[in-house]
This record gives structure tokens, C-alpha cells and sequence, in this order.
């Protein structure tokens, strides 16, 4: 909106000329996102507190996490009004780009705020059924892949293999359903992470710092042809998406950092999830976003994996799923889980963006 406003008085203000380039404005994103995080987030959290919607802990987690129950949830609306303000003033309001991701950002937001809400409502753990809500994040993934394929161009169906030269899949219409199972299943793995203060927020900031290069790259058509990646012209105003939702995830980590202040709820790890897929699948990054986000993966298999081998021997793989819970259960302090898989999610997202030059 910024750049639609003060670019027409270049011709009297030559300074703002500035605001044509998105390095200046995705900058500018991701610190007015994060400057908003600071001066909301103290009210914010005295909001929520007041309105005692407070944090319910599983019966059967670590016997640590006890002492949590209370904690003010539903931060991740810190995070959202962060992120759609900066949006809308810094990034260009008339492209595709824009609209798809605050798309994705509201039907996320709106099915995590009322999964939290259910739970604080009923004073336990139990939010919208399993059913209800796969159905919810089923529908929504549908409106922006369907809307991203009706406005498509001639890459988006392609499906680009890391590590290989010229190894590229068109998918045609069945980019509808791949592209709802990333957003899905992505959405899902973060809500699993989101289980000890900071990590899953600590590991979307990582992920993100992965993506805010990619869409840069993406967007320019001189280093896409000297890296040898899709170029998509206009791609570069999702550098200002990421970098904007990058602010507010560093907001809010501040409050978020152990021993928290508040939680993001689903509202926060629904949403955020939502969104790295969304990125992936709009810069063609869809397998890197696999290797990047390899801890929420990870995370994700954990689980599969002990309920698979629960059923099939009827013992546990795991001392407890996902997999952040078995180390607490094998005598790491919360703090040590979080940075070393903060470590571990850095190491992923290296090998995420080494895999530009190795093809």
C-alpha cells in the first residue's frame, strides 16, 4: 500500500524512489511486523490473561509441563495482526501473490482461534474433533490451491526434484490434491511441534530466513538464470511476505522464549504451518520446504510411527510422541530440547538451500 501511495510523488520527492525495490520494503516488513509484536504483545497477554483463557495441558505429558496450565494461549493472534499489517502497508496490494497468502492467513487463523477456543470453553485439552477439523483445513487448502491453479501460469503445475538437473514433473489438475496435502500435512506438523516454549516457533524463523532467500531469488530473474531455478516475475513481493511474517515470529518469540508468557495456540502453529506450504508451493520449493522444515517432519513421523508400532507389537517405539516429549522423558531439560533442535532445524535448512547449487 506504502509503494502505491508515496511512489507517485517520486517526480517531487525523488527520495521516495526508495519504495520501488523490495529489498527496502521487505526490510521495512519484517520490522514494523516485529516493532508491532513489542508494542501489542504486552496487552495483548494482559488480555488474554484477564479473559482467563489460559493454556490446558494434556493429563498424559510430561509431568513438567504441569506447571504451564494457565498460561495465557492464543498468541498466535499477536502473530497474525502483526503479519496482515505489515502485509498490507509494505507489500504491493495488487498482485496475485498478495492475496493468496492473506488468504491462507485468515482461514487458518479463523479454524485454529476456534479449535482454542473450544478447548479453553471446555477446560481440558480436546478442541474441534480430529474429523472437524482435518474437514476445515481440507476446505481451506482447497480454496487457495484451487485459486492458485485457476490463476496459473506456465510453472505452476511443475514439480521441481532438489539435487537433479531438468528433473521436473507436471502434475496438471492432480496439483489440486498435492498441493492441499502439503498445506495440510505442513499445517499439521507444526501444531504437533508446538509443544515446548520456542520450538516451534524457533524453527518457523529458521525456515522462514530459508524462504525469504528463495523468494529474493525466485523473483530475480538474473540470479534464478544463474542458479538455474524457475523464475517467476512478481514472485519477489512474497520476499516481503516472508520477511514480514519473520518479524512477527521474532516478536513473538520474545514472549514465547522459556519459561513463556504466552502460547501460540493453534491459532499461531495452524497458521503458520498453512503458510510455509503456501510459500512453497507458490515458489515452486515444494520438496525443499521437506528438507528445510525437516524437524517438523520429523516431528510428524514420530507420531505416525508410534501409533503404528503401538498397533502392529503394542509397544512404544517412543518414551512418548512426538519427539520432542521422548527426550524431555529421556532427562533433557526442556531448554536443551529446544536448541538443539533449533540446531537441527538450522543443519536442514543449509541443506535446504545448498541444493541450489548442487544439480
Amino acid at each position: 500500500m506504502v509503494k502505491a501511495v508515496l511512489f507517485l510523488l517520486v517526480d517531487y520527492i525523488s527520495a521516495f524512489n526508495v519504495f520501488q525495490y523490495i529489498s527496502f520494503r521487505s526490510a521495512y516488513a519484517a520490522v514494523s511486523a516485529l516493532l508491532l509484536s513489542f508494542l501489542l504483545g504486552p496487552s495483548v497477554i494482559s488480555k488474554l490473561a484477564k479473559l482467563k483463557i489460559g493454556q490446558e495441558i494434556r493429563s498424559n505429558g510430561p509431568g513438567s509441563h504441569l506447571s504451564k496450565a494457565g498460561t495465557p494461549t492464543m498468541g498466535g493472534v499477536l502473530i497474525i495482526i502483526a503479519f496482515v499489517i505489515s502485509v498490507l502497508f509494505w507489500q504491493e496490494l495488487s498482485t496475485f501473490y498478495t492475496w493468496i497468502v492473506l488468504i491462507a492467513t485468515v482461514g487458518f487463523g479463523i479454524l485454529g482461534f476456534s479449535d482454542d477456543l473450544l478447548k479453553i470453553s471446555r477446560q481440558n485439552s480436546d478442541g474441534l474433533r480430529a474429523g472437524v477439523k482435518i474437514a476445515g483445513q481440507v476446505i481451506i487448502s482447497f480454496i487457495v490451491v484451487f485459486l492458485i491453479y485457476m490463476f496459473r501460469n506456465d510453472q505452476t503445475t511443475l514439480l521441481y526434484f532438489p539435487f537433479f538437473k531438468n528433473a521436473i514433473l507436471d502434475l496438471g489438475v492432480l496439483y489440486i490434491p498435492f498441493g492441499m496435502l502439503m498445506i495440510v500435512g505442513m499445517s499439521n506438523s507444526v501444531n504437533l511441534t508446538d509443544g515446548l516454549d520456542g520450538l516451534a516457533i524457533g524453527l518457523t524463523i529458521i525456515a522462514l530466513t530459508a524462504f525469504t532467500v528463495l523468494a529474493y531469488l525466485t523473483g530475480h530473474s538474473e540470479f534464478a538464470r544463474y542458479l538455474l531455478i524457475p523464475y517467476l516475475p512478481g514472485a519477489g513481493e512474497l520476499t516481503i511476505s516472508a520477511t514480514a511474517l519473520l518479524g512477527a515470529c521474532i516478536g513473538f518469540l520474545w514472549f514465547n522464549s522459556h519459561p513463556s508468557e504466552v502460547m501460540m495456540g493453534d491459532t499461531g502453529s495452524l497458521t503458520l504451518g498453512g503458510l510455509l506450504a503456501v510459500l512453497s508451493l507458490l515458489l515452486k520449493k515444494e520438496f525443499l520446504l521437506l528438507i528445510i522444515g525437516g524437524v517438523f517432519v520429523l516431528e510428524t513421523l514420530s507420531v505416525i510411527i508410534q501409533v503404528l508400532g503401538y498397533k502392529r507389537t503394542g509397544h512404544r517405539i517412543f518414551k512418548m510422541a512426538p519427539l520432542h516429549h521422548h527426550f524431555e522423558l529421556s532427562g533433557w531439560a526442556e531448554s536443551k530440547v529446544v536448541i538443539r533442535f533449533w540446531i537441527l532445524g538450522g543443519m536442514f535448512a543449509i541443506l535446504g538451500l545448498s541444493t541450489l547449487k548442487i544439480q
